[in-house]
């Protein structure tokens, strides 16, 4: 038994860092009316696990400047507000710091707090995602529902010298 243990440890040391997750960006154009006035598109950075889930960090406007930081996780009632048969099992709660303020203004006007109740985020597929508000009073209410199609991946630049370093010459030798 030891022997395996040893082994299970070897072979996941030099797969740490690469576990740890992958930065992705991944981008939706509105489906609908509503969808287009309050957000038009938006692009997704996520971070795609070892084991192949995917959990949002940052919501970005693709149309306009700004982006919105979302945290992971909210309480249970929020789930409880969403209409009959939605099925958006991740919450998200919407930093209020920068952008995420406006956002939630967006969503869900006069509320305190806002989440964001998101579907199963997946290449190539529709997304759904649901804002849930908390007044002054206490209650939670549907503020609006958001439907995106796929758009695509952004792809990341290079590895590489950063525009501030020269370029290496080649050499003839």
């Amino acid at each position: 038994m030891r022997p395996l243990l040893i082994l299970a440890l070897l072979l996941t040391v030099p797969a740490g860092p690469a576990a740890a997750g992958e930065t992705r960006y991944l981008a939706y154009d509105a489906a609908d009316r509503v969808t287009q006035a309050l957000t038009r598109g938006v692009t997704l950075e996520v971070e795609r696990s070892l084991f192949g889930s995917i959990s949002v960090r940052r919501v970005i406007s693709t149309s306009q400047r700004g982006s919105a930081e979302i945290r992971r996780g909210g309480p249970d009632r929020v789930l409880q507000a969403l209409p009959e048969g939605v099925s958006a099992p991740n919450i998200y709660s919407i930093a209020p710091e920068g952008d995420g303020r406006g956002l939630s203004r967006a969503l869900c006007p006069g509320a305190d707090e806002t989440w964001l109740a998101v579907g199963r985020v997946r290449l190539a597929r529709p997304l759904e995602m649901h804002a849930i508000g908390r007044w002054s009073d206490g209650t939670l209410r549907h503020c609006v529902r958001l439907a995106y199609n796929w758009r695509g991946e952004w792809s990341m630049p290079p590895a590489g010298p950063s525009l501030d370093e020269p370029t290496p010459l080649p050499t003839n030798r």
